[in-house]
Parts: C-alpha cells; sequence; structure tokens
C-alpha cells in the first residue's frame, strides 16, 4: 500500500484526512509501533507486530480503529484489540488470483529448473537439466480459501491431480478432480506441496522432521502464505539429504532472508520477498477496501 500512496493520498485528502506512511523494509518493531501508534486516530497495519503492548498503547493515544490490509492476521491479536474496544477488521479474498499465478509460475520453474538455466546461461554456460512433466503429477495443496481454489483452477488445466488439506473443508464442488485428505496422510504421494493456508497456533511448522520423513523422495515444495508453517532447520537437512528436490519460498521464518541463512546454499531452490500479491490493480483493489473500512469506523463520510 505505501508504494500507492500517490495514487490514494487525493483519497485521504478529499476525507479531510491527513496520512502518514512510516519509511520500512517488511516490518516495523513493536518498540517502535508503541511509539508510533498512539500519535493516530487510525491505523492500517501491514505485516507489523500489531501486539497487546501495540494496541494498548495506541488506547491510552488517539487510536480509534484499525484495519489489517489484505489476508493474513497471524501478526495481529484481534482479541486485544477487541477487548479494548477498538473496531478491527482485515481484507479477504483480495489477492487469490495473484498469489495463485505466482504459485503456479514456482510450481513451472521447479518442474523445469527455467531459473537455474537462465542463471547457468548468464554465467557462460549452456545446461540442458531433464525437468518433470506436470501432467499426471500429484499436488498436496494446504489450504483451500481464495487462493487455494484460485491454485487448484490453475493445476488443474495443468492436468495435475490435486489433494486437498484444510481442516475447515467438508466437501469440493470437482469429486472427481479434488481428493480430501487430513494431513499428513498421503503425502508420500505428492510430487508438490504447495502452501497456501494461513498460519495459526495449530500448524505452525506444521511441515517438519516427521513429515519429510514420510514424504516421496524429491518432491518440491512452494510456500507462498508464512514462512512458519515450514521448520526451515528440518527443510534445510531435507534439501540436503535430496529429500526434497529444491523449494520456492516466497516467505521465510525471518524477513528478509538473512543473508547468514543456510538456505542460500541451495542452487535448485527460489526465492521470493514476500510479494506474491503485489500487483497493481490488486494493491489499490485491497487498499480501496481497507480505507473504505477505516472510513466506515472512524466516522468518515
Amino acid at each position: 500500500m505505501i508504494k500507492s500512496m500517490d495514487a490514494l493520498q487525493p483519497l485521504f485528502e478529499e476525507k479531510g484526512m491527513q496520512v502518514t506512511c512510516p519509511d520500512v523494509v517488511q516490518t516495523i518493531s513493536e518498540e517502535q509501533l508503541v511509539r508510533l501508534v498512539p500519535r493516530f486516530d487510525g491505523w492500517i497495519i501491514g505485516d507489523d507486530p500489531a501486539t497487546k503492548r501495540v494496541f494498548e498503547a495506541g488506547k491510552k493515544g488517539l487510536l480509534k480503529a484499525v484495519v489489517k490490509w489484505g489476508v493474513g492476521v497471524d501478526n495481529v491479536d484481534f482479541t486485544a484489540a477487541r477487548d479494548l474496544a477498538i473496531p478491527i477488521a482485515n481484507t479477504p479474498n483480495m489477492f487469490g488470483g495473484e498469489v495463485a499465478d505466482v504459485a503456479m509460475s514456482y510450481v513451472i520453474a521447479l518442474a523445469r529448473e527455467t531459473f537455474f538455466v537462465d542463471r547457468e546461461v548468464r554465467a557462460g554456460r549452456w545446461p540442458k537439466p531433464s525437468g518433470l512433466s506436470l501432467e499426471g503429477k500429484t499436488v498436496g495443496l494446504i489450504g483451500f480459501g481464495n487462493i487455494g481454489k484460485a491454485m487448484a483452477k490453475r493445476l488443474l488445466a495443468s492436468d495435475m491431480k490435486v489433494v486437498v488439506y484444510d481442516p475447515a473443508v467438508e466437501v469440493v464442488s470437482q469429486p472427481n478432480a479434488i481428493e480430501l485428505a487430513t494431513w499428513p496422510d498421503r503425502v508420500e504421494e505428492c510430487d508438490f506441496l504447495i502452501l497456501t493456508c494461513s498460519l495459526n497456533a495449530l500448524n505452525k511448522h506444521m511441515l517438519n522432521a516427521s513429515v519429510f520423513a514420510r514424504v516421496k523422495k524429491g518432491v518440491r515444495i512452494v510456500n507462498v502464505s508464512r514462512g512458519a508453517l515450514i521448520a526451515e532447520h528440518d527443510l534445510i537437512d531435507a534439501l540436503k539429504t535430496g529429500t526434497v528436490h529444491s523449494a520456492a519460498l516466497d516467505v521465510f521464518e525471518a524477513e528478509p532472508l538473512p543473508l547468514s541463512s543456510p538456505l542460500r546454499q541451495f542452487e535448485r531452490c527460489i526465492f521470493g520477498s514476500h510479494n506474491a500479491s503485489n500487483t497493481k490493480e490488486a494493491v489499490m483493489r485491497a487498499s480501496r477496501r481497507a480505507m473504505e473500512l477505516l472510513f466506515g469506523f472512524l466516522g468518515v463520510r
């Protein structure tokens, strides 16, 4: 949203509101937020730690309402906000197609190693790795919300088999094409594991050493959700042994990815910058919705 402020500024001004955007790469620390948030009537939250302590500080100051920009809410203590009588909402169903587009590009890239070929050709070499055909391959799709459903459409269009893991889903509209399973049953059948679910207290590190011990050797992993869904130290071990062929990670447990991360040593892996939802159209869509919600909370007409 911050990069779109030039376009959004007039919308705030027309409502007689002043807006401030901090200079930040990915997130602001809790300490900074405790000092910053009380100065404002409204707060549109990104990926920053919206903790009870921050909300308490805001309540003592000017803070009257908050909106979480985007879909993921694992960084927001909704209970604390509500206990403090601070109106709060998020903006779901904004990025399904955009995130699925990136996830599908990762699936193809991991299958055909196009990213590796690009690097090698740029270095003066002429590699010809044997790729993996998508048709007939099985995908374990973890999460079947807005993004997961959009992802399934793309996978089925590539004639892939889809096994869905989502405890909130009891039936699917295409039972002949999509099968439901309980995590981690049937992971040994999957050629790809794709994470599109939200992060919560129950699924943190759901992809861990015990699961890697069961997967098909050479499985490829795509994560466009949250880094903490994967125990990175266990993923590193699985990459070292070849249990996992490669991984495409748009998100990490620590962001930005530390320069010291052992993940950087694996040439077959692809790294993103928590950017899968970022298109001009999607950002404006989510930003306008976040503003509508905030204006409503603040009684701005």
